[in-house]
């Protein structure tokens, strides 16, 4: 939901920005706020009822801990609500390319959970409760924060009721449509748990549950990255400099993915010792999910940039129609799938499978919004990231089988070199090399 309401937002914060119109900035700001008050209303009314009859009658839990899980459920609805009312502020820092405050404030809050989780260790207290609570101080901090740098640095951050029911009609509309999207997204997700919880028991939510933890661990660095690129195609768009704005989507699409993939081709070769070495008891198939979840977020990690060139034009009903109504086809296919006996795994395959159908698709409507040049895009993103692909990963079949921490050292040595010759000479095209070599020139690190 946080995702949807910043990104919206940001959407017409970089519009305005881009045109030079800073009471527009304000307003847009102000609007904003009012709108995701209202929608931190519903969001109670519907988890307090909807949400909490899905709780109480669709998952499975040893009774003697229902009265913690259901405290968990409150508190996680009290931290989801002020993010909501808080997404502006993320979305003007982000607006404004403030990429330095976003990633110390980034760092701490990892920093911070972390500390926290150890915590745990040696506080006498359930560890869920303690848990819940202490993700909840982590998004306190962080809104503090934000909220403190925004008044301080950006006098459009000044909240005031404003009427005009154009605007409202014209946020809302986005950004109910963008929220649209993000449901399908976590409808398919949380669609897949419990599938999951009824087909097979907690056991596999756990299992779960470790894929899950290293899809945000990792997903984290392309996401970061992607937000620095996102107010510049916004401003490309807004400005009408068509061609600079292609060439951005196309060459952040690639970055994302190949950034991604020399950060993940190590966990993937390696899962089993990793998980090994992270955890005491591995639950049962946790490396098959690892693997799948990967291979899901490769796809994705291309995609993000094209998504983003759509919110750019504010055309986005069609389209976030058609793509959530493909994203949710994974719920009643792996419902399909596992009825008939298939492995848990089958969950994962058909999110993958989908998400490929969702890219070719994605692909297919943005050449009809604004003439995104398909083969273009195929020819200089997707056949370099196949190819380094297919090279970095076969690189890693010829190595013997090792220890586990030597075959981790090892196989992280091999791919990161195999990964940069690579993109050296098939990533990266020669004015790309060329601003590569600029850049290792000036940095001070060579001087």
């Amino acid at each position: 939901i946080k995702g949807a309401l910043v990104t919206s937002t940001q959407r017409y914060l970089n519009y305005e920005l881009g045109r030079g119109n800073k009471e527009g900035v304000r307003r847009i700001f102000s609007a904003s706020v009012t709108i995701q008050i209202g929608i931190a209303l519903i969001t109670v009314v519907l988890a307090e009822t909807v949400g909490l009859g899905i709780m109480c009658n669709y998952v499975q839990c040893p009774e003697e801990r229902w009265g913690m899980a259901l405290l968990t459920y409150h508190i996680s609805v009290v931290t989801t609500c002020v993010n909501i009312i808080m997404s502006p502020y993320s979305a003007i820092v982000i607006a404004h390319e403030k990429m330095s405050f976003y990633a110390y404030i980034s760092i701490f809050e990892a920093a911070l959970k972390l500390g926290l989780i150890f915590a745990l260790t040696i506080l006498d207290y359930d560890k869920l409760i303690m848990y819940a609570l202490f993700m909840m101080a982590t998004t306190m901090f962080v809104v503090v924060a934000n909220y403190v740098y925004c008044r301080r640095k950006f006098d459009v951050c000044e909240y005031k009721f404003l009427w005009d029911k154009t605007l409202y009609k014209q946020l809302i509309g986005f950004s109910g449509w963008s929220l649209f999207g993000q449901v399908a997204n976590l409808g398919a997700v949380q669609g897949a748990a419990l599938l999951l919880n009824n087909f097979f028991g907690i056991t596999m939510n756990a299992t779960q549950g470790i894929a899950d933890i290293v899809q945000k661990t990792v997903y984290q660095f392309v996401q970061n990255f992607q937000v620095a690129f996102n107010p510049q195609i916004v401003k490309l768009y807004a400005s009408g400099e068509k061609g600079q704005f292609i060439g951005l989507i196309k060459r952040t699409s690639k970055y994302s993915y190949l950034l991604l993939f020399v950060i993940t081709l190590p966990i993937f070769v390696c899962c089993d010792e990793v998980l090994g070495v992270w955890l005491k008891a591995v639950p049962y198939k946790a490396e098959i999910f690892c693997r799948l979840t990967i291979i899901f977020l490769l796809i994705d990690a291309l995609q993000g940039p094209l998504w983003m060139s759509v919110q750019a034009t504010g055309k986005i009903k069609t389209y976030q129609i058609t793509m959530s109504c493909i994203i949710l086809t994974s719920v009643p296919v792996s419902y399909a799938a596992l009825s008939l006996g298939t492995p848990a795994e089958t969950v994962l395959w058909s999110r993958v499978a989908i998400n490929i159908a969702a890219a070719i698709v994605r692909i297919g409507f943005i050449n009809r919004l604004y003439g995104f040049p398909i083969m273009e895009y195929l020819r200089e993103v997707v056949l370099p990231c196949v190819i380094i692909t297919l090279g970095a990963y076969g690189t890693t079949i010829i190595l013997p089988e090792m220890e586990s921490w030597t075959k981790i050292a090892s196989t992280t040595g091999v791919t990161l070199l195999s990964n940069a010759v690579l993109i050296l000479t098939v990533g990266l095209d020669g004015k790309e090399r060329g601003m590569l070599r600029d850049f290792i020139k000036k940095s001070k690190f060579f001087s």
